[in-house]
């Protein structure tokens, strides 16, 4: 059996939207393999939930893990550890694929993802990889675009799981068939799509998706606050203060999008992008004049 990476065991206590944003912020200091990704995504949701205690949504992931672990005897073959994760998840506690209303927010949200049974791909994604890595199963997030997928490994076996349609295995036909689902009809499979990426790429997929319907609904605000909740956990990710400085300038904030546009510049190389930021701070420092 494969070891689990070995994750820093998780805070009890979440006093409060600061505390939370320390933590975070502690998060984004860490290597990428050192971030529980299911720990990372409750305290996001805990932002916006300042009554809830994210300590018994903890116990919740807990008890996921143990009903796994009780299962644990199908787990040395891949196929027995695909069933006994979809059996935990989507069957004994009726996590689902919210196709009605896929662009609900709450799917994006680890707390209501958890009170709703409801998600999208990544969230319900990341409780796979949560139940998966408690096994010490190695399981990863991919690069498959518009619609997460996971990669499951069991004694020199691979499977490519869909999270979104009960843990199914999807073989290279269906494969296929979901990429010219969500990228069209002409579409050519990709093998950079099969590529893994790491636990902090999952977490912003998963704040991204919070972020774009705001945006799309003309919730600058929000958009604004879930950039830096993305800053806070993936401080390395200049492009994230490049993204902040539109949204900010949309809101009107000139000074935090000076500031924001200023820490892109720092480190961003020759490119259309650094002159886009480069031309939009001075239109801002006009406006303070």
């Amino acid at each position: 059996m494969i070891p689990a990476i070995q994750q820093p065991e998780a805070p009890e206590d979440v006093s409060g939207p600061e505390e939370i944003r320390k933590q975070l912020a502690q998060i984004g200091e860490r290597d990428d393999a050192a971030i529980d990704p299911a720990e990372a995504a409750l305290l996001l949701a805990g932002l916006d939930h300042p009554d809830v205690d994210v300590f018994g949504y903890r116990r919740h992931l807990a008890g996921l893990a143990a009903d796994v672990a009780a299962l644990g005897h199908r787990g040395n073959t891949l196929e027995g550890r695909a069933w006994a994760v979809a059996r935990v998840l989507f069957e004994r506690h009726g996590y689902q694929g919210d196709r009605s209303s896929y662009d609900n927010m709450d799917n994006a949200d680890l707390i209501s993802v958890i009170d709703r049974k409801m998600g999208i791909p990544v969230s319900l994604g990341i409780l796979y990889i949560h139940v998966a890595r408690s096994m010490n199963w190695v399981v990863e997030g991919l690069n498959f675009p518009s619609h997460f997928l996971l990669r499951l490994d069991g004694e020199g076996e691979r499977a490519i799981v869909d999270p979104f349609d009960d843990g199914a295995i999807l073989e290279p036909p269906a494969l296929r068939d979901l990429a010219k689902q969500v990228l069209g009809t002409n579409t050519e499979m990709d093998r950079a799509w099969f590529e893994p990426v790491g636990n902090r790429s999952v977490l912003l997929r998963l704040q991204n998706n919070i972020r774009t319907r705001a945006l799309q609904n003309g919730e600058l605000d929000r958009g604004a606050e879930v950039t830096r909740r993305m800053i806070l956990i993936a401080p390395g990710s200049k492009g994230l203060q490049r993204d902040l400085g539109m949204v900010e300038a949309h809101r009107g904030n000139v000074g935090a999008a000076i500031e924001a546009f200023h820490l892109f510049l720092e480190t961003a190389p020759v490119g259309a992008e650094r002159a886009e930021a480069e031309q939009m701070l001075s239109k801002l420092r006009l406006a303070l004049n």
